[in-house]
């Protein structure tokens, strides 16, 4: 009876709960109408704050993307009961419908249990973003224990007993970073207490002189080349001692720095002294008489799985994959370059399989080296076994060549790949370079590359080139390679070369080394040798080379030798022979023997003709002669001869090419698989229309005409179509010809331009769609009345103006008018010593707006008062004259005083950089755009006298504002 009993009761209290849940609806309805709206607002803040985030290039975290997907998700699944509700559409109330009642209960309190799960994750979440520079792309203080260490430094800083600071730990844990950060924080505080921050890399290879350059550079001091260490280091003393403060940042540090034979005054008597030194070892900092040592340690377990998740993208969002990932997170021991590394390589693998097996093979990894540096090297060596195809772990390797933190340049190592043959040698050169440029950016991704100091270079992360060096010094797999680069060697010992039959590549570029062993030296299975940047190295013996008998890379470039060995004749496999900027070499050995040679490069030597011999050279597709001051001769019959050129740049040479009577030019058209070329001219010449359709057929060309030969061009790319014309009168030939065909036109101290121009406005002469980009610098312009304006836009497409030293030139509507220009493809404009530019174009009948215009750099133009004057007899619109203007920079305007019209707003822009420009006292900057603008940088005295039309916008913008000391 008991249990029937029980079994009733049991019955009932489940019966009366379903009925309470039922019977609760309607209020449990209203909480989650409520809550969900809730739940909405949140969800547009973070939003909001997701796009201005984006808006900066800041990456978002995946957590935040995983949030906002799911709130959709919930809202679809709300909508319809919000929809019955407002209908009216009461829930079904009769007794016989409390099971379908107490189902929609159930599904309200579900959804009421989500919304809260959401609503605390939301509020877990310390930030919307990663900042872009985590690691090398992320803000320091998105991670705790780094911005824990940052803070540390600071107060260390700004403590007057403290003068000497320690920053060390194990490499890859971002020592470098966390100074960084800190010199940014510097920067950017108005009350920074240094007068100037001083920043030198001093590296494991501790060169003297380099770390004086760098001190020296940043103190706008130069260095002769000829002044010895002691002497630069008395002048460094001076200049710092007069100092009234100053930061002394030394990153790097192997080994204990005398500071006085650096030329840096000790902290015990200059007392605004303070230094800053990082290093991978306590003892170094030790040694050095650190006042405190701050301990970088690697990241905590939510920051490295933050980092990884970054990197890796939301993958692992998967019930399956995310323990896995986890588990791999755990391999990398929290070191920041560990995870990025191997967070790059698992980027969008969604497979299981692929997890696993990433899992197992880092697990499995052997150590490489006894010490703590195994946690870097663990995943490193798997990130390299990840590389997949196209020689690209040769490739990957061979940049480790190069020194320490040496930014090397794109071209020049696809020069060495092709050289080397690590790319396919039946590609066309620019079909190479674009192979090349792949490798590059597929090494970028994995971390192994990262972008060089200039613009064009790559480098590599410390850590990663000491473990290339690692894997290709003991390479079994024919990769072997002796590294000596960059550590200061004076001369090579034999030695060196223990085990040499088994060297693939031999490195000692920039070193100091004066001689070469005298002997022969077995290398037998070497196909590279970098000897490139030994200044006092004037010899190779005849000896030296005889053992690298299959050698195909030969780098001497930028040393001291007058002449090359006999012995190189016997180098049957040589594919490259690279002289650059061998000053003192007149004179080459006849090189017709070198049949398999692909490129030479004689760039920047003294050579007076090349040999008749050089014919022989029928597989050369690159033969550079630029700044060859020396070159007279070339024998006819040769260039023709070189039936697989592909490039000949001969910018810069003394020889001229003259089109009437002179063989070597009509040579030029029968190079059928000619790419590139780079002429000199004296004087304008005749093309006939067969010379232009030849030129015109090239991916690339620069013609110079300069009767005086002091000036040259930067070719900025390989399929740059570029002419200039210095010190010439165009009024006089046929100049018509090479505008027709370029595509960038230059012109430097030419007679004749003003009436060039007119004559082009009033006669239609030519119309150059093709021309994108057009220079005039050193020019005359005179105001003429009668001027007729071209009935077409002589130059449709134009996307670069430069306007350098102009006279007479008050505007430039006034070339605007006579060639009928409307600029409605114009990107850049750029204007500088132009004295009597009063404005820069007149918005009216030709130009209304520039809408493709994204930069304008004005200085040095003493007379301008506006950038943009309007017709006053026309009636414009509102809208800006640059709907899409990004990059503001002007210096040296001391007359300038607006900029746009009043209440104008350029929504685009996000940098503008103002120095020197007193009078100006408004931007085109409101809370409207705002949130686009990522820098402003001009000094403090002229932010401060800016007006605002609220100091909210002032105020939103203040963040953004970097200023700068004006220069003298």
């Amino acid at each position: 009876m008991d249990v029937v009993s029980a079994a009733v009761g049991a019955v009932c209290g489940c019966f009366c709960s379903k009925i309470n849940t039922a019977v609760n609806l309607p209020s449990r309805l209203d909480v989650l109408v409520r809550e969900m709206e809730r739940l909405v607002d949140l969800r547009e803040q973070v939003k909001l704050k997701k796009e201005a985030a984006e808006k900066e290039g800041n990456e978002i975290r995946s957590r935040v993307i995983k949030w906002l997907h799911d709130v959709e998700k919930l809202e679809l699944r709300v909508n319809p009961i919000q929809e019955q509700m407002h209908n009216n559409k009461k829930p079904s109330a009769c007794f016989l419908n409390c099971s379908k009642r107490y189902r929609e209960s159930r599904e309200v309190e579900e959804i009421l249990e989500e919304i809260k799960r959401l609503v605390q994750v939301v509020e877990n979440i310390p930030d919307v973003v990663y900042s872009t520079t985590i690691y090398w792309k992320r803000s320091i203080r998105s991670q705790t224990t780094a911005s824990k260490a940052l803070d540390k430094t600071m107060r260390l800083l700004y403590n007057d007993r403290v003068a000497r600071i320690g920053i060390w730990g194990l490499g890859g844990v971002g020592k470098t970073t966390l100074v960084r950060a800190l010199n940014n924080e510097l920067v950017s505080s108005s009350t920074q207490p240094f007068g100037i921050v001083i920043w030198a890399t001093v590296s494991k290879s501790f060169d003297l002189r380099q770390v004086q350059k760098q001190i020296a550079e940043r103190l706008n001091l130069e260095v002769e080349r000829e002044e010895s260490e002691q002497r630069v280091a008395i002048r460094l003393h001076w200049r710092l001692v007069n100092e009234e403060k100053f930061l002394l940042i030394l990153d790097d540090v192997w080994e204990k720095i005398d500071l006085d034979i650096l030329g840096v005054p000790q902290p015990k008597v200059h007392r605004g002294c303070k230094i800053i030194l990082t290093s991978r070892s306590m003892e170094v900092c030790r040694s050095m008489f650190t006042d405190f040592e701050v301990k970088i340690d690697v990241l905590n377990d939510e920051e490295a799985w933050q980092l990884f998740c970054q990197k890796a993208e939301d993958v692992f969002n998967d019930e399956k994959i995310k323990p896995l990932a986890e588990a791999i997170v755990r391999e990398c021991c929290g070191l920041p370059l560990a995870i990025i590394l191997v967070g790059a390589a698992m980027r969008r693998k969604e497979k299981v399989e692929l997890w696993e097996h990433a899992l197992n093979e880092l697990r499995r990894s052997v150590p490489f080296v006894e010490d703590i540096e195994v946690e870097v090297y663990k995943p490193l060596k798997w990130s390299y076994d990840s590389l997949q195809g196209n020689n690209i772990k040769s490739c990957f390797l061979y940049c480790s060549l190069f020194p320490e933190d040496y930014s090397i340049e794109i071209i020049e190592l696809v020069q060495h790949w092709l050289g080397e043959g690590l790319i396919d040698e039946q590609l066309n050169h620019l079909d190479s370079i674009n192979t090349g440029m792949d490798l590059i950016e597929k090494l970028k991704d994995s971390c192994l590359l990262q972008d060089g100091a200039d613009e064009g270079t790559v480098k590599m992360y410390v850590v990663v080139r000491d473990f290339a060096i690692w894997i290709a010094s003991s390479s079994e797999d024919g990769d072997k390679s002796l590294v000596r680069s960059g550590i200061g060697l004076r001369e090579i010992s034999v030695e060196d070369f223990s085990n040499s039959d088994s060297l693939r590549r031999v490195s000692f570029m920039s070193n100091e080394i004066t001689k070469l062993p005298d002997c022969e030296i077995k290398c037998s299975k070497a196909s590279t040798l970098l000897l490139q940047d030994n200044r006092s190295l004037e010899i190779v013996p005849e000896r030296f080379l005889q053992g690298f008998v299959a050698l195909k890379v030969l780098n001497l470039s930028e040393t001291s030798i007058q002449s090359l060995p006999v012995s190189i004749m016997q180098l049957g496999d040589l594919r490259a022979l690279l002289l650059r900027d061998c000053s003192f070499l007149g004179e080459l050995p006849p090189l017709g023997e070198l049949s398999r040679l692909e490129m030479l490069d004689l760039s920047g030597t003294c050579i007076r003709e090349l040999s008749k011999e050089m014919g022989n050279l029928s597989n050369l597709r690159q033969l550079h002669l630029s700044h060859t001051y020396h070159l007279e001769t070339i024998p006819a019959g040769i260039i023709s001869k070189l039936s697989c050129l592909e490039v000949l740049d001969m910018t810069d040479s003394a020889y001229e090419f003259l089109v009437e009577g002179e063989i070597t030019f009509e040579e030029l058209r029968f190079l059928n698989r000619l790419l590139f070329l780079s002429i000199s001219f004296k004087r304008i010449p005749h093309l006939s229309s067969e010379d232009l359709s030849w030129i015109k057929r090239l991916r690339g060309f620069q013609i110079f005409i300069d009767p005086k030969r002091g000036s040259s061009s930067v070719i900025s790319t390989i399929n740059d179509k570029g002419v200039t014309f210095s010190n010439v009168d165009i009024s006089q030939g046929s100049v018509g010809q090479l505008w027709g065909i370029a595509k960038s036109l230059k012109f430097v101290n030419c007679e004749g331009l003003n009436e060039k121009i007119i004559d082009l406005g009033i006669n239609s002469v030519g119309y150059f769609a093709d021309l994108k980009s057009l220079e005039i610098c050193i020019a005359r312009f005179d105001r003429r009345n009668g001027g007729v304006a071209a009935q077409c836009d002589l130059l449709p497409n134009l996307e670069e103006l430069t306007l350098s030293n102009l006279e007479g030139l008050e505007s430039i509507s006034e070339l605007v008018a006579y060639l009928g220009l409307r600029f409605l493809s114009l990107k850049l404009i750029e204007v500088e010593y132009c004295y009597d530019m009063k404005y820069l174009l007149s918005c009216g009948d030709f130009i209304r707006t520039l809408p493709k215009l994204e930069v304008i750099k004005v200085d040095a133009c003493n007379n301008l008062y506006e950038l943009f004057n309007y017709d006053s007899g026309l009636t414009m619109a509102l809208d800006p004259v640059v709907p899409n203007l990004r990059k503001l920079k002007l210096k040296s305007l001391p007359k300038l005083r607006t900029l746009c019209r009043n209440k104008e707003t350029w929504l685009c822009l996000q940098q503008v950089e103002v120095l020197e420009c007193d009078r100006l006292k408004r931007l085109p900057l409101t809370n409207q755009n705002a949130g686009t603008v990522k820098a402003i940088i001009g000094e403090s005295e002229w932010w401060d006298a800016l007006e605002w039309d609220d100091e909210e916008t002032k105020s939103n913008l203040l963040p953004y504002f970097r200023p700068t000391l004006p220069e003298f």
